[in-house]
């Protein structure tokens, strides 16, 4: 039976630079065609930590080489992540749906997504960003107000707040093309931050949003059956790498925050998902997210594999 799936890719899907992503979005191509022969109706979205990095880091040298240029501010970089990534996913699938002769149009759309400028993460700034400093540039940046850490011994690098998406702007267009029929590629690395000012005007902000928050917010309000969040692992675990270690097949969403308040789940990893596919679960009924491996995804839709969380 087909249906509306909003799969968000993980890093995997994308490799880590310019020539490993070529390589990579042709076999997630594959991934994503397979399921439109099944005759689903597909939204792609998809993360950007590596390459927003490696735009932001480039964009900080760039200015300490030429005083013609001042500091890129980050929502830039994000578009400018979403734009090269998305054009490479768009051509990957076109030329997939190409080579299987099925007539299906792809598209991209830069999407901002709207966050509270009083969300309680812009007073505690995690997310660490740019290149590396040294303690001197660290405290320079201090002093005109940008939040700094130090990473792992590495160095200082800016750290961004990681508030929780309210809206994303975009998402007329996006229902429009796939009312359309089309493929769409949106929200990529979470979507570009902004908020609104008091006239309305959307202005970008210091701002990393979780990209698997973005999908649920986005699948909920486009009403979709699933939310595929793939991974690194095949299916959600408990006492993970322990010798009591469980997989987990099939989760309702009582079990999933009874398992939360368990810290079975790490922070940086496992619990974002489990709590976006639990938003999700809860949006509306029969909506079910999925948590599996790209390779996996379609075996995880027939019930096959992959965690499954619901209601």
């Amino acid at each position: 039976m087909a249906k509306k799936i909003v799969i968000a890719l993980g890093g995997n899907a994308l490799g880590s630079n310019l020539a490993e992503q070529k390589i990579a979005v042709a076999k997630t191509a594959e991934v994503i065609v397979d399921l439109i022969e099944q005759g689903h109706e597909l939204i792609v979205t998809h993360g950007n930590g590596p390459q927003v990095g490696m735009i932001q880091r480039a964009m900080d040298e760039l200015v300490l080489t030429s005083k013609d240029y001042k500091q890129i501010p980050l929502p830039t970089s994000v578009a400018m992540s979403q734009g090269y990534i998305g054009i490479d996913l768009q051509n990957a699938i076109k030329f997939e749906l190409l080579r299987r002769n099925i007539d299906k149009k792809v598209s991209t759309i830069l999407a901002q997504v709207e966050v509270s400028p009083n969300d309680p993460a812009f007073k505690n700034p995690t997310k660490p960003i740019g290149r590396f400093m040294t303690k001197a540039e660290a405290d320079e940046m201090e002093k005109g107000g940008v939040s700094v850490m130090e990473d792992a011994g590495r160095g200082y690098r800016v750290v961004v707040a990681s508030p929780m998406p309210m809206r994303i702007r975009e998402l007329e267009t996006v229902r429009t093309l796939l009312n359309a029929g089309h493929i769409v590629i949106t929200c990529g690395g979470g979507g570009i931050p902004v908020v609104s000012d008091s006239e309305g005007k959307l202005v970008g902000v210091n701002a990393v949003i979780d990209k698997d928050n973005a999908s649920s917010l986005l699948a909920s309000k486009l009403g979709a059956d699933y939310l595929v969040i793939l991974t690194a692992v095949e299916k959600v675990a408990i006492n993970f790498g322990k010798p009591n270690q469980e997989w987990l097949s099939d989760l309702s969403v009582d079990q999933a925050k009874e398992y939360i308040k368990q810290n079975q789940f790490a922070k940086g990893s496992m619990l974002p998902k489990v709590e976006a596919a639990i938003r999700f679960a809860e949006s509306g009924e029969n909506r079910n997210a999925l948590i599996t491996l790209l390779y996996k995804a379609a075996d995880g839709i027939a019930g096959k594999t992959g965690t499954v969380i619901h209601k």
